[in-house]
Protein backbone atom coordinates (compact mmCIF):
# COMPACT_ATOMS: atom_id res chain seq x y z
CA UNK A 1 0.00 0.00 0.00
CA UNK A 2 0.94 3.99 -0.82
CA UNK A 3 1.32 6.46 1.74
CA UNK A 4 -0.03 10.24 0.29
CA UNK A 5 3.77 11.35 0.56
CA UNK A 6 4.92 8.58 -1.55
CA UNK A 7 2.10 9.43 -4.50
CA UNK A 8 2.45 12.91 -3.82
CA UNK A 9 5.70 12.30 -5.14
CA UNK A 10 4.26 10.00 -8.47
CA UNK A 11 2.43 12.91 -9.17
CA UNK A 12 5.42 15.59 -9.12
CA UNK A 13 7.22 13.37 -10.87
CA UNK A 14 4.77 13.25 -13.75
CA UNK A 15 3.83 16.70 -13.63
CA UNK A 16 7.55 17.97 -14.08
CA UNK A 17 8.30 14.99 -16.57
CA UNK A 18 4.45 15.90 -18.92
CA UNK A 19 4.92 16.68 -22.68
CA UNK A 20 4.39 20.16 -23.84
CA UNK A 21 4.34 19.69 -27.55
CA UNK A 22 4.46 23.48 -28.50
CA UNK A 23 6.87 25.86 -29.93
CA UNK A 24 5.83 28.54 -27.91
CA UNK A 25 7.61 28.91 -24.47
CA UNK A 26 5.64 32.19 -23.74
CA UNK A 27 2.58 29.56 -23.95
CA UNK A 28 3.91 26.88 -21.46
CA UNK A 29 5.93 28.67 -19.31
CA UNK A 30 3.02 29.60 -16.73
CA UNK A 31 1.49 26.37 -17.24
CA UNK A 32 5.27 24.91 -15.89
CA UNK A 33 5.09 27.92 -12.95
CA UNK A 34 1.41 27.33 -11.97
CA UNK A 35 2.05 23.46 -12.14
CA UNK A 36 5.25 24.24 -10.17
CA UNK A 37 4.16 26.31 -7.12
CA UNK A 38 2.86 23.49 -5.40
CA UNK A 39 -0.21 22.33 -3.94
CA UNK A 40 -1.42 19.37 -2.28
CA UNK A 41 -1.90 17.31 -5.20
CA UNK A 42 -5.28 15.71 -3.36
CA UNK A 43 -6.97 14.75 -6.78
CA UNK A 44 -4.81 12.65 -8.44
CA UNK A 45 -3.54 11.65 -5.00
CA UNK A 46 -6.98 10.61 -4.28
CA UNK A 47 -7.38 8.87 -7.39
CA UNK A 48 -4.41 6.94 -7.07
CA UNK A 49 -5.36 6.14 -3.46
CA UNK A 50 -8.62 4.77 -4.77
CA UNK A 51 -6.81 2.59 -7.19
CA UNK A 52 -4.67 1.31 -4.64
CA UNK A 53 -7.82 0.18 -2.36
CA UNK A 54 -8.78 -2.07 -5.23
CA UNK A 55 -5.08 -3.04 -6.47
CA UNK A 56 -1.43 -2.82 -5.46
CA UNK A 57 -0.70 -1.93 -9.24
CA UNK A 58 -0.94 1.75 -10.10
CA UNK A 59 1.21 2.58 -12.28
CA UNK A 60 -1.13 2.71 -15.77
CA UNK A 61 -3.24 4.98 -13.55
CA UNK A 62 -0.60 7.74 -13.21
CA UNK A 63 -0.63 9.81 -16.28
CA UNK A 64 -4.38 10.09 -16.42
CA UNK A 65 -4.84 11.13 -12.96
CA UNK A 66 -2.01 13.70 -13.47
CA UNK A 67 -4.45 15.37 -16.34
CA UNK A 68 -6.84 15.65 -13.37
CA UNK A 69 -4.41 18.24 -11.44
CA UNK A 70 -3.34 19.79 -14.73
CA UNK A 71 -7.47 20.23 -15.51
CA UNK A 72 -7.34 21.56 -11.73
CA UNK A 73 -4.95 23.91 -12.05
CA UNK A 74 -6.72 25.51 -15.49
CA UNK A 75 -9.64 25.83 -12.94
CA UNK A 76 -7.98 27.80 -10.57
CA UNK A 77 -5.82 30.16 -13.34
CA UNK A 78 -8.97 31.25 -15.02
CA UNK A 79 -10.86 31.69 -11.33
CA UNK A 80 -7.59 33.77 -10.44
CA UNK A 81 -8.80 35.80 -13.34
CA UNK A 82 -12.35 36.15 -12.31
CA UNK A 83 -11.82 36.88 -8.67
CA UNK A 84 -8.78 39.00 -9.71
CA UNK A 85 -7.24 37.45 -7.21
CA UNK A 86 -3.52 38.12 -6.54
CA UNK A 87 -2.06 35.89 -5.00
CA UNK A 88 -2.56 31.76 -5.17
CA UNK A 89 -0.39 29.48 -2.74
CA UNK A 90 1.11 32.36 -1.85
CA UNK A 91 2.65 33.34 -5.51
CA UNK A 92 1.52 35.34 -7.99
CA UNK A 93 -1.45 34.64 -10.02
CA UNK A 94 -0.35 33.72 -13.44
CA UNK A 95 -2.50 37.05 -14.98
CA UNK A 96 -0.50 39.09 -12.08
CA UNK A 97 2.92 37.56 -13.06
CA UNK A 98 2.35 37.91 -17.05
CA UNK A 99 -1.12 39.77 -18.28
CA UNK A 100 -4.65 38.43 -18.46
CA UNK A 101 -4.74 37.43 -21.99
CA UNK A 102 -1.97 35.10 -21.63
CA UNK A 103 -3.37 33.15 -18.58
CA UNK A 104 -6.43 32.58 -20.54
CA UNK A 105 -4.48 30.95 -23.16
CA UNK A 106 -1.95 29.28 -21.19
CA UNK A 107 -4.95 27.94 -19.26
CA UNK A 108 -6.77 26.73 -22.28
CA UNK A 109 -3.58 25.04 -23.69
CA UNK A 110 -4.32 23.39 -20.06
CA UNK A 111 -7.65 21.78 -21.01
CA UNK A 112 -5.95 19.78 -24.27
CA UNK A 113 -3.09 18.50 -22.27
CA UNK A 114 -5.15 16.55 -19.72
CA UNK A 115 -7.21 15.28 -22.72
CA UNK A 116 -3.55 13.75 -23.70
CA UNK A 117 -3.13 12.88 -20.07
CA UNK A 118 -6.04 10.99 -20.57
CA UNK A 119 -5.53 9.17 -23.62
CA UNK A 120 -3.31 7.02 -22.17
CA UNK A 121 -5.54 4.66 -20.15
CA UNK A 122 -5.73 1.63 -21.17
CA UNK A 123 -8.07 0.61 -23.77
CA UNK A 124 -10.82 -1.15 -21.92
CA UNK A 125 -11.35 2.01 -19.65
CA UNK A 126 -11.11 5.00 -21.80
CA UNK A 127 -14.61 5.88 -22.93
CA UNK A 128 -15.61 5.44 -19.60
CA UNK A 129 -13.26 7.49 -17.77
CA UNK A 130 -13.68 10.18 -20.84
CA UNK A 131 -17.12 10.38 -20.14
CA UNK A 132 -16.76 10.99 -16.41
CA UNK A 133 -14.50 13.39 -16.91
CA UNK A 134 -16.45 15.31 -19.56
CA UNK A 135 -19.31 15.57 -17.63
CA UNK A 136 -17.45 16.26 -14.53
CA UNK A 137 -15.57 19.25 -16.40
CA UNK A 138 -18.76 20.66 -17.92
CA UNK A 139 -20.40 20.50 -13.72
CA UNK A 140 -17.74 22.78 -12.74
CA UNK A 141 -18.16 25.36 -15.21
CA UNK A 142 -21.98 25.60 -14.21
CA UNK A 143 -20.59 25.76 -10.59
CA UNK A 144 -18.39 28.53 -11.37
CA UNK A 145 -21.11 30.40 -13.38
CA UNK A 146 -23.49 29.65 -10.50
CA UNK A 147 -20.72 31.23 -8.00
CA UNK A 148 -20.36 34.36 -10.52
CA UNK A 149 -24.12 34.50 -10.58
CA UNK A 150 -24.38 34.46 -6.74
CA UNK A 151 -22.17 37.27 -6.41
CA UNK A 152 -24.77 39.71 -7.91
CA UNK A 153 -27.41 37.95 -6.20
CA UNK A 154 -29.09 39.74 -3.29
CA UNK A 155 -30.16 36.01 -1.48
CA UNK A 156 -28.82 33.12 -1.87
CA UNK A 157 -30.33 29.88 -0.44
CA UNK A 158 -28.14 26.97 1.72
CA UNK A 159 -29.71 25.30 -0.77
CA UNK A 160 -28.09 26.81 -3.98
CA UNK A 161 -25.05 27.38 -2.39
CA UNK A 162 -24.29 23.85 -1.50
CA UNK A 163 -25.45 23.07 -4.94
CA UNK A 164 -22.99 25.68 -6.42
CA UNK A 165 -20.21 24.28 -4.31
CA UNK A 166 -20.92 20.41 -5.19
CA UNK A 167 -20.31 21.66 -8.69
CA UNK A 168 -17.59 23.78 -8.13
CA UNK A 169 -15.02 21.75 -6.12
CA UNK A 170 -16.91 18.49 -4.88
CA UNK A 171 -17.70 16.69 -8.22
CA UNK A 172 -14.14 17.10 -9.55
CA UNK A 173 -12.86 14.98 -5.61
CA UNK A 174 -15.59 12.85 -6.46
CA UNK A 175 -14.88 12.11 -10.51
CA UNK A 176 -11.11 11.58 -8.89
CA UNK A 177 -12.12 8.78 -6.84
CA UNK A 178 -14.15 7.13 -8.94
CA UNK A 179 -11.83 7.23 -12.24
CA UNK A 180 -9.06 5.71 -9.65
CA UNK A 181 -11.37 3.35 -8.49
CA UNK A 182 -12.13 1.83 -12.23
CA UNK A 183 -8.15 2.29 -12.83
CA UNK A 184 -8.15 -0.24 -9.55
CA UNK A 185 -10.46 -3.18 -11.21
CA UNK A 186 -13.62 -1.44 -8.96
CA UNK A 187 -16.92 -2.40 -10.18
CA UNK A 188 -19.19 0.03 -11.20
CA UNK A 189 -21.21 -0.43 -7.62
CA UNK A 190 -17.70 0.18 -5.76
CA UNK A 191 -17.01 3.00 -8.18
CA UNK A 192 -20.25 4.57 -7.08
CA UNK A 193 -19.41 4.26 -3.34
CA UNK A 194 -15.82 5.92 -4.06
CA UNK A 195 -17.57 8.33 -6.08
CA UNK A 196 -20.16 9.27 -3.32
CA UNK A 197 -17.43 9.36 -0.67
CA UNK A 198 -15.35 11.85 -2.15
CA UNK A 199 -18.28 14.10 -3.06
CA UNK A 200 -18.93 14.59 0.62
CA UNK A 201 -15.49 14.66 1.11
CA UNK A 202 -15.39 17.36 -1.35
CA UNK A 203 -18.19 19.07 0.13
CA UNK A 204 -16.66 19.24 3.48
CA UNK A 205 -13.61 20.42 1.99
CA UNK A 206 -15.19 23.45 0.79
CA UNK A 207 -16.94 24.35 3.48
CA UNK A 208 -13.58 24.34 5.59
CA UNK A 209 -11.48 26.41 3.00
CA UNK A 210 -15.30 28.74 3.69
CA UNK A 211 -14.34 28.97 6.98
CA UNK A 212 -10.35 29.13 6.53
CA UNK A 213 -10.65 31.77 4.12
CA UNK A 214 -12.18 33.98 7.08
CA UNK A 215 -10.46 32.34 9.58
CA UNK A 216 -7.36 30.97 8.35
CA UNK A 217 -3.52 32.23 8.26
CA UNK A 218 -2.18 33.52 5.62
CA UNK A 219 0.91 31.54 6.10
CA UNK A 220 -0.31 28.46 6.54
CA UNK A 221 -3.06 28.50 3.77
CA UNK A 222 -1.02 30.68 1.21
CA UNK A 223 -4.29 32.39 0.48
CA UNK A 224 -5.41 36.48 2.22
CA UNK A 225 -7.45 36.14 4.93
CA UNK A 226 -10.71 37.53 3.88
CA UNK A 227 -10.26 37.18 0.85
CA UNK A 228 -13.72 35.97 -0.52
CA UNK A 229 -15.34 39.33 1.80
CA UNK A 230 -12.76 41.48 -0.06
CA UNK A 231 -14.16 40.19 -3.39
CA UNK A 232 -17.74 40.14 -2.42
CA UNK A 233 -17.79 36.84 -3.00
CA UNK A 234 -20.81 34.73 -0.92
CA UNK A 235 -19.52 32.04 0.99
CA UNK A 236 -20.95 29.70 3.25
CA UNK A 237 -20.55 31.77 6.16
CA UNK A 238 -22.40 34.69 4.59
CA UNK A 239 -25.37 32.42 3.24
CA UNK A 240 -25.79 30.99 6.95
CA UNK A 241 -25.35 34.30 8.49
CA UNK A 242 -28.24 35.84 6.18
CA UNK A 243 -30.45 33.09 7.05
CA UNK A 244 -30.52 33.60 10.47
CA UNK A 245 -29.86 37.30 10.53
CA UNK A 246 -32.70 39.88 11.71
CA UNK A 247 -33.87 41.89 9.22
CA UNK A 248 -32.04 44.67 10.42
CA UNK A 249 -28.96 42.54 10.71
CA UNK A 250 -29.09 41.51 7.04
CA UNK A 251 -29.60 45.01 5.75
CA UNK A 252 -26.11 45.70 7.20
CA UNK A 253 -24.36 42.81 6.78
CA UNK A 254 -25.36 43.75 3.10
CA UNK A 255 -24.25 47.10 3.70
CA UNK A 256 -20.86 45.76 4.96
CA UNK A 257 -20.20 43.56 2.02
CA UNK A 258 -21.30 46.63 -0.34
CA UNK A 259 -18.80 48.74 1.18
CA UNK A 260 -15.67 50.16 -0.52
CA UNK A 261 -13.50 50.51 2.72
CA UNK A 262 -10.33 49.46 3.76
CA UNK A 263 -9.87 46.57 2.97
CA UNK A 264 -8.71 44.94 6.27
CA UNK A 265 -11.25 47.04 7.81
CA UNK A 266 -13.98 45.34 6.34
CA UNK A 267 -12.49 42.07 7.04
CA UNK A 268 -12.65 42.52 10.62
CA UNK A 269 -16.28 44.42 10.69
CA UNK A 270 -17.72 40.74 8.70
CA UNK A 271 -15.66 38.61 10.72
CA UNK A 272 -17.08 40.36 13.74
CA UNK A 273 -20.50 40.53 12.55
CA UNK A 274 -20.24 36.03 11.90
CA UNK A 275 -18.96 35.56 15.42
CA UNK A 276 -21.85 37.36 17.48
CA UNK A 277 -24.12 35.28 15.06
CA UNK A 278 -21.52 32.18 16.06
CA UNK A 279 -21.36 31.31 12.29
CA UNK A 280 -18.20 29.28 12.70
CA UNK A 281 -19.55 26.99 14.62
CA UNK A 282 -22.07 25.57 12.52
CA UNK A 283 -20.20 25.83 9.69
CA UNK A 284 -17.51 23.41 11.73
CA UNK A 285 -20.87 21.40 12.52
CA UNK A 286 -21.75 21.02 8.75
CA UNK A 287 -18.32 20.07 7.74
CA UNK A 288 -18.41 17.08 10.28
CA UNK A 289 -21.81 16.09 8.85
CA UNK A 290 -20.11 15.72 5.42
CA UNK A 291 -17.23 13.90 6.54
CA UNK A 292 -19.20 11.52 8.69
CA UNK A 293 -20.99 10.73 5.63
CA UNK A 294 -17.89 10.21 3.35
CA UNK A 295 -16.65 7.86 6.02
CA UNK A 296 -20.08 6.36 5.78
CA UNK A 297 -19.45 5.15 2.09
CA UNK A 298 -16.11 4.40 2.30
CA UNK A 299 -17.23 2.02 5.26
CA UNK A 300 -19.33 0.19 2.76
CA UNK A 301 -16.53 0.02 0.42
CA UNK A 302 -16.20 -4.16 -0.42
CA UNK A 303 -12.02 -4.44 1.00
CA UNK A 304 -10.27 -4.92 4.15
CA UNK A 305 -10.43 -2.07 6.53
CA UNK A 306 -6.62 -2.00 6.95
CA UNK A 307 -6.61 -0.53 3.13
CA UNK A 308 -8.66 2.26 3.44
CA UNK A 309 -6.07 4.14 6.55
CA UNK A 310 -4.88 6.41 3.67
CA UNK A 311 -8.07 7.68 2.78
CA UNK A 312 -9.43 7.70 6.19
CA UNK A 313 -6.35 9.61 7.06
CA UNK A 314 -6.67 11.93 3.79
CA UNK A 315 -10.45 12.42 4.78
CA UNK A 316 -9.22 13.57 7.63
CA UNK A 317 -6.95 16.16 6.88
CA UNK A 318 -9.17 17.88 3.73
CA UNK A 319 -11.98 18.25 6.78
CA UNK A 320 -10.14 20.09 9.17
CA UNK A 321 -10.35 17.79 11.85
CA UNK A 322 -6.18 17.39 12.15
CA UNK A 323 -5.93 21.81 12.81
Amino acid sequence: MYTQPELKKIIDTSLVNLSYNTESERLTDPVRYVLSIGGKRIRPVLALLACNLYSDKIDEAVIPVTGLEVFHNFTLVHDDIMDKAAVRRGFSTVHTKWNVNQAILSGDVMVFMTNECLLQSPAHLLQKVFRIFNKTATEVCVGQQLDMDFEKAAIVSRAEYLRMIELKTAVLIAASARIGALFGGADDREAELMYEFGKNLGLAFQVWDDILDTYGDKKVFGKTTGGDIIAGKKTFLYVRAMEIATADQKKKLHELYAADSDPAVKVKEVTDFYDQLRIKAFAESLMEDYHRSAMEFLDKAGVAADRKAELIQMAGSLSGRDH
